[in-house]
């Protein structure tokens, strides 16, 4: 039935192509981040990307699964997690993530975080 309303073209078949574009030049986007940005800024982008889609400045995630979600070593979270919990931009406690100041962890991030 969705192959044939695709087929089609309409306002499904546009829709489903823009996302198509959104979820390509994203995943490219991120691909490039992971290679050349620092885990500090990778983190920054994550957070600010993840909290931007849930409207709030706290979430409940853990830094093991922060880490996975990243292709990072936990260890390499928990430093970076630290740094931005001792320069007052995050607090992080028991697996509740609460951005404190969010102008700076967005000079913090990579260029990339205004482009998704």
């Amino acid at each position: 039935m969705l192959k044939q309303k695709f087929a089609l073209g309409g306002q499904l078949q546009k829709i489903a192509l823009l996302y198509e574009q959104a979820l390509i030049a994203q995943t490219s986007q991120k691909a490039v981040c992971n290679q050349h940005h620092t885990i500090d800024q990778q983190l920054c982008r994550w957070l600010l990307m993840s909290l931007d889609r849930l409207h709030d400045d706290k979430m409940l995630i853990t830094q093991g699964l922060i880490a996975r979600l990243l292709g990072l070593r936990r260890v390499s979270v928990i430093e970076t997690a630290g740094k931005l919990q001792k320069g007052g931009l995050i607090t992080y406690t028991r697996g509740r993530i609460t951005v404190l100041d969010w102008p700076k962890l967005e000079v913090r991030v990579c260029e990339f975080y205004d482009r998704l």
